[in-house]
């Protein structure tokens, strides 16, 4: 079990951190592209989803546009490849727990007992996977409902990596890896019984609520994206969220105002709960005085 873990932990974290949300919506002159501008220089910001099954390319054109007119892209982090299964063990690692301890320390009997049955559909069990902290047993129980329903696939920020290492254009990260793998490791912590309950709750819904949060991405429906990504992750892990968003989104906008006053075209791909909600980049650098259009 640990070894199939290890090998799906790149599928893992493309899902990303707000896999749950859903949206119904029949706008249709938007895209989740934003054209951020000041003193006449431009950089363009992208929200991408990181569940995206291969029926649902191509992508929106703007996206493909935005991309070759750029000259780098940038993105959260830079995810090793899956090959890598050096990187994979110290993720791995960083994301279980020690000293004897488990997540059947932190859990309900009920709260254990549900995931136990859940897994038990895959033949799995809790206690096979109770070594494993909070925020990598919930991403994994996504990853895996969203395979059983053929929902997986690599998500905009892998397909845009690829093309750039296929191209041979730059990529640029506002984040380290072992930024994102703590972050992870440390998601529940202290709400470990809500986090992993509610993610369970969750579960039943997940097909209709990622092929409608790709419908309300593909359009830029931002109202609906704010009130179903942020909103879903405020209630399943409240304590998190602003160490997810909030300090994530101010720690991510000078380094976007950086990119601005040079002859480099960048293309930013975040997730695009960033770009939405409460203190999300784009409102943070509009109160800066950056004009953001939506394409």
């Amino acid at each position: 079990m640990r070894r199939t873990l290890t090998l799906k932990l790149i599928s893992i974290f493309a899902i990303g951190l707000a896999a749950s949300a859903w949206a119904e919506t029949n706008h249709s002159h938007s895209t989740s592209v934003w054209k951020v501008s000041k003193a006449g220089d431009a950089v363009y910001i992208g929200g991408t989803v990181h569940i995206l099954p291969i029926s649902e390319f191509p992508l929106p054109n703007v996206f493909t546009d935005v991309y070759q007119n750029s000259d780098t892209i940038v993105l959260e982090a830079d995810l090793p490849e899956p090959t890598d299964l050096a990187a994979q063990q110290k993720m791995l690692a960083a994301m279980t727990y020690g000293n004897g301890k488990t997540l059947k320390d932190e859990l309900s009997s009920e709260t254990y007992s549900a995931l136990n049955q859940y897994l038990g559909a895959f033949g799995s069990s809790a206690d096979q996977i109770a070594g494993f902290k909070p925020g990598l047993i919930a991403t994994m129980l996504v990853t895996m409902e969203a395979q059983r329903n053929q929902l997986a696939g690599e998500g905009v920020d892998a397909y845009f990596t690829q093309l750039a290492k296929r191209d041979g254009k730059p990529r640029e990260f506002l984040e380290s890896l072992e930024f994102q793998v703590n972050m992870l490791a440390q998601m529940g912590e202290g709400e470990e019984d809500r986090f992993i309950a509610e993610t369970l709750a969750t579960l039943p819904e997940l097909k209709e609520m990622l092929q409608s949060t790709i419908k309300a991405w593909r359009v830029g429906d931002t109202t609906k994206l704010n009130e179903l990504i942020i909103d879903t992750f405020k209630r399943e892990s409240p304590a998190s969220f602003d160490e997810v968003f909030i300090k994530r989104n101010q720690n991510w906008v000078p380094k976007i105002e950086s990119m601005f006053g040079d002859d480099d075209k960048e293309f930013v791909l975040v997730g695009t709960g960033h770009l939405v909600g409460q203190s999300n980049v784009l409102a943070l650098l509009e109160e800066k005085g950056y004009l953001v259009e939506q394409l």
